[in-house]
């Protein structure tokens, strides 16, 4: 069967709600936030960590079948950066969409918008 880029990009995403579930699990996802550290420092979710250069080469490291959820401004970020990662062979990794601005809006009113 042949997938639009729309239906593969639909299977990547995960929405905040359905993020908040998957921490909640016995096997909850690593959040990684893949925005710049300036972005970073306006507004991050808490428990989440900072992707570097440095630790994005760490992470091809990490089992394969790993849980991972990546989060940016809006969403379009961290879904390159889930598919750079399934194209490295990982196998539960996961783009939130909306990103932190959706979570501010929908989750964690907290957190500032930008």
């Amino acid at each position: 069967m042949i997938f639009s880029n729309a239906d593969s990009t639909r299977q990547i995403e995960i929405s905040p709600q359905e993020v908040v579930a998957a921490l909640k699990s016995t096997l909850p996802p690593r959040l990684l936030d893949v925005r710049t550290p300036e972005e970073w420092e306006l507004a991050h979710i808490d428990g989440t960590t900072l992707i570097t250069e440095v630790f994005a080469k760490e992470m091809l490291e990490w089992t394969k079948d790993t849980p991972i959820v990546f989060y940016c401004h809006h969403g379009q970020r961290s879904l390159n950066a889930a598919s750079y990662f399934i194209e490295q062979g990982f196998t539960n990794v996961r783009s939130m969409t909306g990103g932190i601005d959706t979570w501010s809006q929908e989750i964690d009113s907290s957190i500032p918008r930008y």
